[in-house]
């Protein structure tokens, strides 16, 4: 069985080649960088089961990992090494439109993996693990995608892995961003956030308005995936605040519409804030573009008609 533990490990091993990579040319924090964060990849199952067997230091060793990479971020060593303007230029006229087909190939795989999971069995065993098919299936379609790039533009695998540590390396410690902010909205869940913002969502409007509360929930939805870059951070928050105590338990609003809904809606926050820096602070700079936030003064407008669409199929699916 394919499984995401397998993807885990495949993303391990690209991490330590970069970091092997990096060692080699003498940058040094870009490696150590790599090296470290490689460690919670590859040995991450064997400490959740060191963990759960009581024993304690794998998990704080991986927690001094963890401040070892803020370090190395913050220490302004990290520099990335980028090709030449005259190489990306004869490569883009080289190869033209045909650079879109490895891209395309990893929607479209993963979404045909994910439908024929069901189907995909080795006598009566699943080839593809149940409770983490979407990501499996991306895994999959990532390596097809990869054999697709590697015959469009007549590379080897060596140069597929050099140019991938170079992209890596030019993202640097904005990779670890949507890891990050994936985690900090059961944080903030656990901490009890959202118990704290029904409190002032109480104070604040008329709860027994159908109106104003998925108001606030929309709202809310944008405002923390604007602080927070990544909706699935704010996602845990709202609904523990406003969507399941408010608009669910009190309002009668369907479950399933609200979930979906409200995620898209978060993500009109999305478009509109640096934090979301792999979405819009890191094309800026792989483009080279003048302006750093050019990218969301062109979003803003579709942000703000999605925002308007979205809130009005809320008010009339999720009520129905």
């Amino acid at each position: 069985m394919i499984s995401v533990e397998h993807i885990y490990w495949l993303v391990g091993a690209f991490l330590l080649v970069a970091a092997i990579m990096n060692a080699r040319e003498r940058r040094w924090s870009m490696a150590a960088f790599w090296f470290v964060l490689s460690g919670a990849f590859l040995l991450g199952d064997l400490v959740q089961l060191a963990t759960a067997e009581g024993v304690r230091w794998p998990a704080q060793a991986m927690g001094l990992g963890v401040i070892a990479l803020g370090l190395l971020a913050a220490s302004g060593t990290m520099q990335s090494k980028t090709s030449s303007e005259e190489q990306r230029r004869e490569s883009a006229q080289r190869l033209g439109n045909r650079l879109f087909a490895p891209a395309l190939a990893i929607p479209l795989v993963t979404l045909a993996i994910v439908l024929g999971a069901p189907y995909l069995r080795w006598g009566n065993a699943s080839l593809i693990d149940g409770a983490h098919v979407t990501l499996a299936s991306l895994g999959i379609a990532c390596l097809v995608a990869l054999a697709f790039a590697l015959r469009t533009t007549r590379s080897t695998v060596p140069q597929s892995l050099a140019q991938g540590r170079r992209l890596l390396d030019t993202l640097g410690c904005v990779a670890l961003l949507p890891m990050l902010l994936a985690t900090l909205g059961s944080v903030f869940a656990a901490t009890g956030v959202g118990d704290a913002i029904a409190d002032l969502v109480e104070m604040l409007i008329p709860i027994d308005s159908r109106l104003a509360c998925l108001t606030a929930f929309a709202f809310g939805m944008v405002l923390f995936t604007v602080i927070m870059g990544n909706a699935f951070a704010a996602f845990p928050v709202m609904m523990a605040g406003i969507g399941l105590p408010l608009l669910v338990l009190k309002h009668g609003a369907e479950p399933a519409v609200l979930g979906a809904i409200g995620m898209l809606t978060g993500y009109c926050g999305t478009l509109l804030t640096p934090m979301a820096a792999n979405f819009n602070i890191v094309p800026a700079v792989l483009l080279e573009l003048p302006d750093q936030y050019g990218v969301i003064r062109a979003q803003v407008p579709t942000a703000l008609l999605l925002l308007a669409v979205n809130f009005a199929l809320l008010w009339y699916l999720a009520f129905r």
